[in-house]
């Protein structure tokens, strides 16, 4: 209960977290249908969390790679894609200015902001709109 209260977690995520405390007979499995059946447990509540709090920062490529990691099934990701690509261009120039703030005087720096872009899980198309537009 204590994982739960400090954010959602994703039934893979929090299995993984308990496994090593389960004893002999115990059914991990059961608790977790449990903890679902209550409303308690929500692979959906974890992705939109999960999205709400990087959407400012990444690009849809991490949020996406970050998804899979805790577990979140391809259903709920491919459900939370379209609304970050809609605004990954603007995440992607303010991310940019916070970071850069001016325009690549030389081939160095511009590899410096495109590597930085990538990083950040920004597609190409969007790395070289930004850069081209700032």
């Amino acid at each position: 209960m204590r994982y739960l209260a400090r954010r959602e977690h994703s039934r893979t995520e929090l299995h993984s977290k308990l496994l090593p405390y389960v004893q002999e007979g115990e059914d991990l499995g059961a608790v977790l249908d449990e903890l679902v059946t209550r409303g308690w447990l929500s692979d959906e509540r974890a992705s939109t969390q999960l999205v709400h709090a990087k959407r400012n920062r990444f690009g849809t490529q991490r949020i996406a790679h970050e998804l899979r990691q805790k577990g979140i099934p391809e259903n709920l990701i491919a459900a939370a894609l379209p609304g970050l690509k809609d605004s990954e261009l603007d995440t992607a120039r303010e991310v940019w200015q916070r970071k850069f703030g001016n325009i690549a005087q030389d081939e160095k720096e511009k590899g410096k902001q495109v590597r930085f872009l990538q990083s950040r899980g920004f597609s190409m198309d969007v790395i070289f709109k930004v850069l081209r537009q700032s």
